[in-house]
């Protein structure tokens, strides 16, 4: 038996709850862990609040990470015993995720946890900074330098946001940063390493197809329309890394700043990344991410208080990230 968040959904309402299951009612795959941490992102609150359609199937164990020890394994790559981590692969979408005390999942999808980091601090990094390693690292493919000129972070308050900051800090980078709570979050942005700090509404209007060139390059959390102001705004042959939608799927751009800019859009999946390139990225964390990030704002939760956090999330009442001790209590 093993505790869980379960959602289930009855007339079309999602709800939330801590419940006991049987181990046999875990889904398929070759590799059962026992959970230490999982992390809650925007994407389980929509999940558990219901206002998204992220969850396939009901009922479904939420969590779109964790972090853990091998409890058993047909996978020639792990053994009982083994630190790894999970992001992505619909875990918590699609397949039980990690909001549990157990989860069992295909050992393709896990990667070693990266020596030098807990299995706590690697959710504290989690899929937001996992997926803001492979955005920087993407600009870094597309040719944005330092010297190039600086480099904007939408939704710069978020999880993705926050790690995005610091990264490009921890690379020399100068960082604009854009929130939509710019007194609550600017004076933590700069501790992150901003050195401006924007309102979000400069970015939320319709603009021009083409604007004053203000940045070398951005990654971009939110899309929609803010994506759209800001290819507007980088400089010729600079690079974008979108990551989010946020602010919705659709484009409202032209191709202006793609013909007359030469300016990139780079999509940045952190699903199905590739086990090399998930690999190098974690590595990468450890080596960039400054021991100062791990004291900077995190809400470790119980299990218990999951739902709650994900409210708190939805009405954007949270910065940092939040991390769930799976056997902390409350």
């Amino acid at each position: 038996m093993f505790n869980a968040l379960v959602l289930e959904q009855h007339e079309k309402q999602t709800f939330a709850k801590i419940t006991s299951l049987d181990d046999d009612l875990l889904p398929d795959g070759n590799v059962t862990v026992d959970v230490d941490f999982s992390s809650l992102n925007y994407k389980d609150g929509l999940a558990i609040t219901g206002k998204g359609k992220i969850v396939r199937q009901f009922p479904m164990v939420p969590g779109i990470d964790f972090a853990g020890t091998v409890a058993d394994s047909q996978h020639p790559d792990y053994q009982p015993g083994d630190k790894v981590v999970l992001t992505g692969w619909g875990v918590g979408e699609a397949h039980w995720g990690g909001m549990a005390e157990k989860a069992r999942v295909n050992g393709d999808w896990l990667v070693p946890l990266p020596e030098g980091l807990s299995a706590q601090q690697a959710m504290m990094v989690g899929t937001a900074g996992f997926t803001a390693m492979l955005c920087v690292q993407a600009l870094i493919d597309g040719g944005v330098k330092p010297e190039d000129g600086p480099v904007l972070v939408t939704g710069a308050s978020g999880g993705v946001g926050s790690v995005a900051v610091t990264l490009l800090h921890a690379l020399g980078y100068r960082v604009s940063a854009v929130t939509g709570r710019l007194e609550d979050n600017q004076a933590w942005l700069k501790q992150l390493g901003a050195d401006e700090v924007l309102p979000r509404e400069s970015f939320s209007a319709p603009g021009r197809p083409l604007d004053k060139q203000q940045w070398a390059g951005a990654i971009d959390t939110v899309g929609s329309q803010m994506l759209a102001n800001v290819l507007s705004q980088i400089h010729y042959g600079g690079t974008v890394a979108a990551c989010g939608l946020a602010g919705g799927f659709d484009l409202p751009a032209t191709v202006m700043p793609f013909i007359l800019r030469n300016v990139r859009l780079q999509g940045v999946d952190s699903v199905s990344c590739p086990k090399a390139q998930r690999q190098a990225a974690w590595q990468s964390l450890t080596k960039l991410l400054p021991a100062s990030y791990f004291e900077q704002a995190c809400h470790t939760i119980a299990l218990a208080q999951t739902p709650e956090y994900a409210n708190k999330i939805i009405q954007g009442e949270v910065k940092g990230r939040v991390v769930i001790d799976i056997a902390y209590q409350g």
